[in-house]
Formats: structure tokens, C-alpha cells, sequence
């Protein structure tokens, strides 16, 4: 997804590794270099500048460890920030909090065509061969042709049951039929999946919200397609702020994007990217991993892991 963020990054850092010794004005004239990169990805300008700013204060003036070059203690220092940029702010926000009194509620929120209905699928999917959980999915897109037929299929794809659409019934009224059939059938989990729109609308957060009071959710995941661009970090406010959202799955992920944009989410939302999407398959979902993620943007594993060792050992010093 971030290639050609990775590649830029990496450039910049090759430059900076070939030095013996950093002065402020290299860590400076790099960070300039790294917050272009940020911002050509489509990161949103308020995260790059706390970014960046974090990012200086422990560059510049930073005692460099024996065995490591200054360069690196850099790359090390910058892969530290992005993880605590797109890490959850309390460890626990990061996995589904289901485990209540059941049935818990999952709702589905986006735009149309970010993949709700894949997603919800492959979330259902994963609760039950993972947890051990039993799941019932409903669609309460009422407006779009065959989406309650797509659920259907899905459903059948994945062996998990899904409420049986009642033709005229209201997305309020469906959630209330599916959490009822929860509740007297013995179900653990009730996946959601609302109707999106092509554009953020006051109809759709009024009927979301409804949905949400009648239901009373344990979880409101916003899924986004990770191509979006600039574009998804409007609609992550706007969602978290009319409904509030609990976390945040990222579709489209093994696309060519720039990738910024969900960089920002985290930071603009303050809450926590829980699931990204990997692929086709119905298993093609995989909960999200920071320091995995940081990893493969900064495209440096070896330099974090070298540089992680020579702390250790100045530490048992």
C-alpha cells in the first residue's frame, strides 16, 4: 500500500545513513525531505507537522549509542514515531471488545463502496473459526439493489447465518427483528451492515444513529477503503463525530495507494485501526499491526532490530 512512500523514505534514510556523524542541520534537512514524502502520500498537514515535530525533538541532540551510526539511531527514532502514530492509545482498545453480555452488537459504517459488506463477512468469518463465537449477520441497506442478496450470498460463501430480508422492513425495525433473534436463538455476536452513500449525508447519520440507540452496539467500526486519499479523513471525523466510531478497518489495503490518508485517521480520531483487508478472500482480513506496519513503510527492519540491540546493551551496562 505505501510503496511509494516506502521509496522516497528509504532514499532519504540512505542518505543519512552514509554519514559518520549528524549535525542538526542533517536531521533538519531530512526531516523537510520526509515531510514532503508524508504529504505527497496524503497524510493530512496537522499529523506530518506533530509528526515531524516529535520527531525532531528526539532527533536533534540525541546521545548516538556505541555501534550505530547516527543515521540510524534516525531511521529508529522515526519507525518509533510512526508506530505510536498508528498504534492504539490504550493496548486493549486494539482487539473486538465482544465478549459481553450476548448478544453483542457489531455495527458496519461507511461510505458505499468501501467494502462494508465484504468486510462484515470476513469479520463474521473470523469471529467463528478464531473466538469460537456464533455470529448472525443482518443487512440494513434497504436501498441498494441486491445489497441484502450480496449478505445472502456471503453468507452461504462463509456457512454463517444471516437474517432473511423482510421485503418494506426499515433499517431501524431489521436491527431490532436481528438482536431479538439474537437473543432467543443464543447467539453471541450480531454483525450489522448498514447502508452506505456515495457522499457523507444527513439522512444516512440520522438513520445511523437511530440504528445505533436502537441497537446499542458494543463496537462501531468505520470501514474505509484505503485508497481514498484525503477524502477519508473528513469522513472519519464526520462519522466519529455524528455517530462514534470504536475503531477503524481498512479495505484495499494490498492496493498501489498512497496509503497516507489512513496514517491520519488514527491521529485525527483518535481511535484505533483494528482489521485491515488483504484481499479477495474471505479470510483476506488481518487485525492491525503497528509495528508491522511501520515496518514495511519505512522498508528498515534491520536497522530498527540493530539499533534496538545496541540500546539493550547499553542498558546491561
Amino acid at each position: 500500500m505505501f510503496v511509494s512512500l516506502t521509496e522516497r523514505l528509504s532514499g532519504i534514510f540512505d542518505g543519512l545513513k552514509k554519514r559518520g556523524a549528524l549535525k542538526e542541520a542533517d536531521v533538519e534537512a531530512a526531516l523537510r525531505e520526509i515531510r514532503v514524502a508524508l504529504l505527497e502520500a496524503d497524510v493530512a498537514l496537522p499529523v506530518v507537522k506533530d509528526f515531524i515535530d516529535g520527531v525532531k525533538d528526539k532527533a536533534v541532540g540525541q546521545e548516538v549509542l556505541r555501534s550505530v551510526t547516527p543515521g540510524q539511531q534516525v531511521v529508529k527514532i522515526v519507525h518509533d514515531a510512526l508506530v505510536e502514530m498508528l498504534a492504539p492509545a490504550d493496548a486493549g482498545g486494539a482487539g473486538l471488545a465482544v465478549d459481553g453480555n450476548p448478544p453483542q452488537a457489531i455495527l458496519m459504517v461507511g461510505l458505499q463502496g468501501s467494502g462494508k459488506t465484504t468486510t462484515s463477512a470476513k469479520l463474521a468469518k473470523r469471529l467463528v473459526d478464531r473466538d469460537k463465537k456464533r455470529v448472525l449477520m443482518a443487512s440494513l441497506d434497504v436501498y441498494r439493489p441486491a445489497a441484502q442478496q450480496q449478505l445472502q450470498v456471503l453468507g452461504e460463501q462463509t456457512g454463517i447465518p444471516v437474517m432473511t430480508p423482510v421485503l418494506g422492513e426499515q433499517p431501524v425495525a431489521i436491527a431490532n427483528r436481528a438482536m431479538d433473534t439474537g437473543r432467543r436463538e443464543g447467539y453471541d455476536v450480531v454483525i450489522l451492515d448498514t447502508a452506505g452513500r456515495l457522499v457523507l449525508d444527513q439522512d444516512m447519520m440520522t438513520e445511523v444513529v437511530n440504528v445505533r440507540m436502537a441497537a446499542g452496539p458494543s463496537e462501531v467500526l468505520l470501514v474505509t477503503d484505503a485508497m481514498t486519499g484525503q477524502d477519508a479523513v473528513t469522513i472519519a471525523k464526520e462519522f466519529n463525530e455524528k455517530v462514534g466510531v470504536t475503531g477503524i478497518v481498512l479495505t484495499r489495503v494490498d492496493g498501489d495507494a498512497r496509503g497516507g490518508a489512513a496514517l491520519s485517521m488514527r491521529a485525527v480520531t483518535g481511535k484505533p485501526i483494528k482489521f485491515m483487508g488483504t484481499g479477495e478472500g474471505v479470510g483476506a482480513i488481518d487485525a492491525f499491526d503497528a509495528n508491522r506496519v511501520a515496518g514495511s513503510i519505512l522498508g528498515m527492519g534491520d536497522v530498527v532490530g540493530l539499533v534496538e540491540k545496541a540500546s539493550q546493551v547499553v542498558e546491561q551496562e
